[in-house]
């Protein structure tokens, strides 16, 4: 799938509720854990970070990626795939967009001040590997602005009722978009991936 003007794909990866919610009130993700120990999420992971040679995280999302996949890439009793994705998120280039972080304190992580946009624009008129932004931190701004070329969401049976959501407020500029794949899981998890329809 190439990107805007044949440039390199911007694909969003994001986790999401039935009402919408892309994470809690108090930003802890324990609703999303059983789903993404399925084996249908973890391949529909394995399907979005296999072609990707940049990833974009906001700041809490790269705090708690940080935190968790280091550990697991170096687990020899971990997932297989799980293992792969931790070696995949260390190594990769990583850009974590955050106003008060001053030292990513991981390898291959730079962080920007500036609106996720501006960086995704740039990165679309190059070529390479897709560009994967990763939880709804950067994935909701971005679509905001209508600049995924790519959106891969996994909806779980999950009702909140308090939190960000996935799309929120008015403003958001009209898209259509195609369904390009759909598994789900045994959680009754359902991945679905969707391109834009320039």
């Amino acid at each position: 799938m190439p990107g805007a003007n044949g440039g390199r794909p911007l694909v969003g990866s994001v986790l999401a509720t039935l009402d919408g919610r892309v994470a809690g009130a108090s930003d802890a993700p324990e609703w999303a854990v059983p789903h993404l120990r399925s084996d249908a999420v973890r391949e529909h992971r394995e399907r979005l970070h296999a072609p990707a040679t940049t990833a974009l995280l906001g700041e809490g999302d790269f705090l708690r990626a940080r935190e968790a996949w280091p550990a697991v890439a170096g687990d020899a009793a971990a997932d297989p795939r799980d293992r792969a994705f931790g070696g995949w998120l260390d190594g990769v280039e990583k850009i974590v967009f955050s106003a008060t972080m001053t030292e990513p304190g991981w390898d291959n992580s730079w962080v920007l001040e500036v609106d996720p946009s501006q960086v995704a624009s740039h990165l679309r008129r190059r070529r390479g590997g897709d560009v994967l932004a990763l939880g709804g931190g950067v994935v909701t701004r971005l679509l905001a602005v209508d600049a995924l070329d790519r959106l891969a969401v996994v909806w779980c049976p999950e009702v909140l009722g308090a939190g960000p959501r996935l799309f929120d407020g008015e403003g958001l500029p009209p898209a259509r978009w195609t369904l390009a794949g759909s598994t789900v899981s045994d959680t009754g998890a359902h991945c679905a991936v969707y391109d834009r329809a320039h």
